[in-house]
C-alpha cells in the first residue's frame, strides 16, 4: 500500500521529486496534439469501413476486425509496456510510441490487402496504447500537484477533440480524397507531435525501474485494481452504448437522421473533459467527482429511452452522457497518481487498458443483448445498470482501499496532500 505523504510546505518539494516546469503549458500542449491524432484514428476507422471493405475487396465484417485488432492491442500494450519500458525518460518513451503509431498508420495507409491492414492496426494500437498513458502521467508530473487536473484534462480533451471535430473532418476528406488520405492526415499528426516531442519535450535522468516484484504489486494492489475495476464499467456503459446508439434511437423515437446526436454527445464530451479538470483542482476531491460524475451517467442513461421522444429534450441526456463519459477518466488518473506516486505510468496505463476493454466488451455484450431479442430501446437501461455499478464499487471497494492506504485520508477517501510523481518517467 501507498501510504500518506507527509505534507510539503509551498515552494518545497518530496525529495528526489524533480520541480514542476514554470512554463509547462506549452509542453502538455505537445502531448494534446498527440492525444488529438490518437483520438481521431481510434474513431475514425468505423466511419470508414465501407470504403475500405470496398477498397479491398472484402467483407465489411472482415474489415470491421481492423477495429478489434486496433482496441486490443491499445489495451493489451499499455500494461505490458509501460512494465518493460520503465526506467526510460518519458521522452524517450513517448516518442517511440508515436514513432509505432505513425509508422502503423502509414502502413494502413499503403496497405494492399486485409493481413497487411490488420498487422499496420496493430502496429498503430501498440503505440497508442504505450503513448496515451504515459501522456497523462508525463503531463501530470510537469504541471505538479496544484495544476494536475487541468494538465490531465488538455490530455484528454485533445483526445475528445479528436473524436469529436475530427472524425467529421477525416469522414469528409474521405469523401474526397478516399479513405487512404484520412491516413495520410493521421500519419501526419503523428510525426508532427514526435518532431515537437522530441525537440522541445524536457529530457530528465529517469528513476531506476522497479524490480518485476513491485510492478505486480503496484497492478495488484487493492486501490489501483478497484479504481481499474470502476473505469472498466464505465467504459463498458459509456463507450459500449455509444456503439449502438443509432438503433437505440431509431427504436425509441423512430429517429434515423441522428449525425445532431452524435453531435450533440461529442460536443458534451468536450466540455466534460475539458472542464473537469479545474472541477478537481478546485475541489482537490477527484473521489467526490468520480462519484458525481458515476451517478450523472446512469441518471443520463436512465432517461435517454423516454427522451428520445422529443428532440429537444434529447439532447440533454445526450450532452450529459458525453459529459460524464468522457470526464470520468481525469479524476481517475488523479486518484491513481495519487496512490502511486513513484509508479504513475504503470498505474495509469491500467486504467486505460481498461477503458480500452470496456469499450471492447461493451460492444460485444451489446450485440449478444440485441441478438437475444431485446430491443435496442431498452440497452441503456442495462447500460444505467452497469454505471450504477460502478459507483457501487467506487463507494465502497475504492473508498475502503483508499482509506486503508492513507491513515490522514479526508472524508473522501483521498489524501490531502499528494506529492508530485518522484518517477521521472512521469516527467520526462
Amino acid at each position: 500500500m501507498t501510504t500518506a505523504q507527509t505534507p510539503q510546505t509551498p515552494g518545497t518539494q518530496a525529495p528526489g521529486t524533480p520541480a514542476a516546469r514554470p512554463h509547462s503549458g506549452r509542453f502538455v500542449l505537445l502531448l494534446a496534439l498527440g492525444a488529438f491524432a490518437l483520438g481521431l484514428d481510434a474513431y475514425v476507422m468505423a466511419g470508414l469501413l465501407p470504403d475500405v471493405a470496398g477498397d479491398l475487396h472484402v467483407t465489411e465484417s472482415s474489415a470491421g476486425q481492423m477495429v478489434t485488432v486496433f482496441t486490443l492491442c491499445y489495451a493489451l500494450a499499455a500494461p505490458f509496456f509501460a512494465t518493460a519500458l520503465a526506467g526510460r525518460p518519458a521522452r524517450v518513451v513517448l516518442g517511440v510510441a508515436l514513432a509505432v503509431f505513425t509508422l502503423g498508420n502509414a502502413l494502413t495507409a499503403v496497405a494492399p490487402a486485409l493481413p497487411v491492414l490488420l498487422i499496420s492496426r496493430a502496429l498503430a494500437g501498440i503505440g497508442a496504447g504505450v503513448y496515451s498513458p504515459m501522456a497523462a502521467a508525463t503531463a501530470a508530473g510537469l504541471a505538479g500537484p496544484e495544476r494536475r487536473g487541468r494538465s490531465l484534462a488538455l490530455v484528454m480533451g485533445g483526445m475528445s477533440i479528436g473524436t469529436v471535430v475530427g472524425v467529421p473532418i477525416g469522414v469528409l476528406l474521405a469523401e474526397q480524397v478516399g479513405w487512404r488520405g484520412t491516413l495520410w492526415l493521421i500519419t501526419g499528426l503523428g510525426a508532427l507531435a514526435l518532431v515537437g516531442i522530441a525537440v522541445l519535450l524536457p529530457r530528465n535522468e529517469a528513476a531506476p525501474p522497479p524490480p518485476l516484484r513491485e510492478r505486480v504489486r503496484i497492478l495488484a494492489e487493492g486501490r489501483v485494481a478497484g479504481i481499474a475495476c470502476v473505469s472498466l464499467l464505465g467504459g463498458i456503459a459509456s463507450l459500449g452504448l455509444y456503439t449502438y446508439l443509432a438503433p437505440v434511437l431509431a427504436d425509441a423515437a423512430h429517429l434515423h437522421q441522428n449525425v445532431w446526436a452524435l453531435w450533440a454527445w461529442g460536443a458534451g464530451g468536450v466540455l466534460g473533459s475539458l472542464l473537469v479538470g479545474r472541477l478537481v483542482d478546485r475541489t482537490g476531491k477527484p473521489f467526490a467527482v468520480v462519484g458525481s460524475v458515476l451517478l450523472l451517467l446512469t441518471l443520463a442513461h436512465l432517461a435517454l429511452p423516454a427522451a428520445a421522444h422529443a428532440s429537444w429534450a434529447l439532447v440533454v441526456p445526450l450532452v450529459v452522457w458525453g459529459a460524464a463519459g468522457w470526464a470520468l477518466q481525469v479524476p481517475q488518473q488523479h486518484q491513481l497518481i495519487a496512490a502511486q506516486p513513484r509508479h504513475s505510468a504503470v498505474a495509469v496505463s491500467l486504467n486505460s487498458s481498461a477503458v480500452y476493454l470496456g469499450s471492447a466488451i461493451g460492444s460485444a455484450l451489446g450485440g449478444m443483448v440485441l441478438a437475444a431479442g431485446l430491443r435496442p430501446a431498452f440497452l441503456p437501461y442495462c447500460t444505467a445498470a452497469l454505471a450504477a455499478l460502478g459507483l457501487l464499487l467506487h463507494l465502497t471497494v475504492v473508498r475502503r482501499f483508499s482509506r486503508r492506504g492513507a491513515p490522514d485520508a479526508d472524508e473522501t477517501g483521498v489524501t490531502s496532500a499528494v506529492p508530485e510523481p518522484c518517477a521521472s518517467k512521469a516527467r520526462g
